[in-house]
């Protein structure tokens, strides 16, 4: 008996020193290169903590080419607004090089446990200082499988010196409230809706905490969340002057709670993205009826309506287009330029329409 317990104890030895030998030689995919060798001398440095509002569309994994999400046949010409930033302001703002990084979650956190680094989780191809993934809710900011920000902090403490004048942007929220408009239409009190408030506030607020224990200067925006009932897909839903009230009333509790973070805080600010997409193609009126406002940009026209064709607001899988990603890009450059004093050149309309024109516009078929 004892001599099958010391074997036993030996297996059991052998197994957790290979688990460690594997987790410890589990490929980020990165290799030893470094990972951002060459940044742009005076450019500002900037992060992502979010959800698939922030994933970049052209990751190999998530949305492969023969996928029908994210612009379906016209993928190749459908950017998220960190892929339209790059692109317009990439000397300026340093999202880190496009890499192919990551581990899946479970492996990250296991490493973790044994003292080594997590890295980013899961595995995706996108900018270095995006740490956004498809489907995160507020559960995944510092905690979890995924635990973006912790994760973050870890790689901006590789250069902190950089990160005195850097930049993250939070925008997560829409996942863990999104599936409470029943609730939020029936009554905007109802005990689930302000736990999930404090819950999502007080994980943010963490998140702010963290950053700034470690990068006092570094600047934060907080980005408020939108009013899913607007989404064509729900224009049949929540049809009454009650439940738009009701709903408006929700919404508006969320975002005073995350905007209530940034107050007194010179290195914090608070997005207001309802009112910006408002401002844009409007919301339910007193009545509880969807809008049906075009937004006119150049020769452009929007309507909040849903399909891969660029003149839909929404993707064929209702994730924000080419043409509001590039629109809310621009007015994400302004927003930092006014809320930090950043030095940063707006975008103005020509550039944004110059940039827009071969994404929107059919390409030439030869001897057409």
């Amino acid at each position: 008996m004892k001599r099958r317990n010391r074997i036993a104890a030996c297996a059991l030895v052998l197994s957790v020193l290979a688990a460690v030998l594997t987790l410890t030689m589990w490929s980020d995919g990165m290799g030893s290169a470094p990972k951002n060798p060459n940044p742009p001398s005076a450019s500002i440095p900037l992060a992502v903590l979010g959800d698939s509002n922030s994933q970049a569309y052209q990751d190999y994994k998530w949305f492969p080419a023969t996928s029908n999400e994210r612009g379906g046949p016209l993928r190749a010409r459908t950017f998220q607004w960190t892929e339209v930033l790059a692109r317009l302001r990439g000397h300026e703002l340093d999202l880190g090089p496009w890499v192919r990084w990551g581990r899946p979650g479970v492996v990250a956190r296991a490493r973790e446990w044994i003292g080594l680094s997590g890295g980013r989780a899961p595995e995706k191809e996108d900018y270095l200082y995006n740490f956004a993934n498809s489907g995160a809710a507020c559960t995944n900011l510092m905690g979890g499988r995924f635990r973006q920000g912790p994760r973050l902090v870890d790689l901006m403490n590789e250069d902190p010196e950089r990160w005195t004048r850097g930049v993250v942007v939070i925008r997560i929220g829409i996942n863990s409230w999104s599936g409470l408009l029943d609730l939020q239409a029936a009554d905007p009190m109802a005990p689930e809706l302000p736990a999930t408030i404090a819950y999502c506030a007080g994980e943010i607020r963490k998140a702010v905490e963290m950053i700034h224990a470690s990068h006092p200067s570094t600047r934060i925006l907080l980005i408020g969340i939108p009013n899913e009932a607007d989404d064509p897909a729900n224009f049949e839903r929540w049809r009454s002057a009650g439940d738009t009230t009701n709903i408006r009333i929700a919404l508006d509790n969320f975002n005073s709670a995350i905007r209530d973070i940034a107050a007194g805080n010179p290195h914090v600010a608070f997005f207001d993205d309802f009112a910006w997409f408002e401002s844009r193609w409007g919301t339910r009126d007193a009545s509880g009826k969807p809008s049906d406002k075009t937004f006119a940009f150049g020769p452009l026209r929007i309507t909040n309506t849903a399909g891969d064709e660029p003149s839909n607001l929404l993707l064929g899988d209702h994730h924000v287009g080419v043409v509001a990603n590039a629109l809310w890009a621009q007015t994400l450059v302004a927003y930092l330029k006014e809320a930090f004093g950043l030095p940063l050149t707006p975008v103005s309309d020509e550039e944004l329409l110059r940039f827009l024109d071969p994404l929107v516009s059919p390409p030439t078929v030869p001897g057409s």
